[in-house]
């Protein structure tokens, strides 16, 4: 398995260089343009940008904190909301250069190593809430599938994505009580069963996910980060001067971020760009527009992750040293 690893990780790293050549050529990218917009950019709009970005951050460590706080057993202990902040904010600034996939379940896991089951609550809290970001999506992409089919516009793409998000709300109660349903029942003729994905199965009935109260909470946060993400490109792309309609880019953001969770490049480089040029131009906006302003909002947003990453990363060490300080102080005072 570990003999597979470099491989595996060397063809990411073509398949992005073959993927970053394919934009370049298909759009006719020039690099001078992208950096005089990136020169443009003023401190207020990438202040508003960042901003966008600490709330995206937010809504996917509360989500996080939703799910532990179901995993945690009473003798656990649970991280603060500024460590939990911190720990998604290193997770996503991770995510630039490693693999959307891993990035934020190895930062929490490693965050959690203190508090007890970091596998389970870490890696498992993590891969069971973003399980819900990419069901919206995948709701959202047929709405934006139908748009193109029917050629339609703003009002047909706003009316299937209502739909879309209220089938995604309802779907989410039926489908954990058919799961619980299905492990109660497995459980019942299997006591104990030998395979490790069946045994997995059963247990998630004793695992606190299987909630249809949570599943809709989950799925409600996963709503309105994928609205900050739309508010996210736009601001970008404020900032840089390129006028593309709002819808082209809620549109087409089901299908780049299904492509950046199904193919894994570093940071989704390439695939993330790529997806965005062809997809916004399905939709009307126009190749080369849509990828240079794909290539200047890596470099944008990626840019925000970063900031705020160092932001809270330098708050929770100055809370743990006010923290020590005054421990220290009442030692002495007794």
């Amino acid at each position: 398995m570990k003999s597979r690893r470099p491989l595996v990780w060397a063809g990411s790293a073509v398949l992005t260089l073959v993927l970053v050549v394919a934009l370049f050529r298909i759009s006719k990218l020039d690099l001078r343009v992208t950096l005089q917009q990136l020169r443009s950019v003023s401190l207020a709009a990438f202040s508003k940008l960042a901003l966008l970005t600490a709330f995206h951050v937010y809504l996917s460590s509360l989500k996080w904190r939703t799910v532990d706080a179901s995993l945690r057993h009473e003798t656990e202990s649970a991280p603060s909301r500024t460590m939990s902040f911190a720990l998604t904010s290193t997770g996503v600034a991770l995510g630039q250069v490693l693999p959307v996939q891993l990035s934020m379940s190895l930062a929490r896991t490693m965050g959690t190593y203190f508090h007890g089951r970091a596998w389970k609550r870490g890696t498992g809290g993590t891969l069971f809430e973003q399980a819900f970001d990419v069901v919206i999506v995948a709701f959202l992409a047929i709405a934006s599938g139908v748009t193109r089919l029917l050629r339609g516009g703003v009002t047909m793409w706003s009316f299937c994505a209502l739909a879309a998000l209220v089938l995604a709300f309802l779907a989410s109660g039926v489908g954990v009580r058919l799961i619980r349903s299905l492990a109660d029942t497995l459980a019942a003729k299997v006591p104990a069963p030998k395979s490790r994905l069946l045994l997995a199965f059963v247990n998630l009935q004793h695992s606190g996910f299987l909630d249809a109260g949570l599943a809709r909470k989950l799925m409600l946060l996963s709503a309105a980060r994928f609205v900050i993400q739309v508010l996210m490109a736009v601001q970008s792309a404020q900032a840089v001067g390129v006028s593309i309609p709002l819808w082209h880019f809620a549109a087409s953001m089901p299908f780049v971020i299904i492509a950046c969770v199904v193919v894994a490049t570093p940071g989704g480089l390439g695939v993330n760009e790529l997806s965005y040029a062809t997809t916004l131009h399905m939709f009307g906006t126009p190749l080369n527009v849509g990828a240079q302003w794909a290539l200047a909002n890596r470099f944008l947003v990626a840019s925000s992750c970063v900031v705020v990453a160092v932001c809270a990363i330098s708050v929770l060490g100055l809370a743990r040293i006010a923290t020590a300080a005054g421990g220290a102080k009442i030692m002495q005072e007794e």
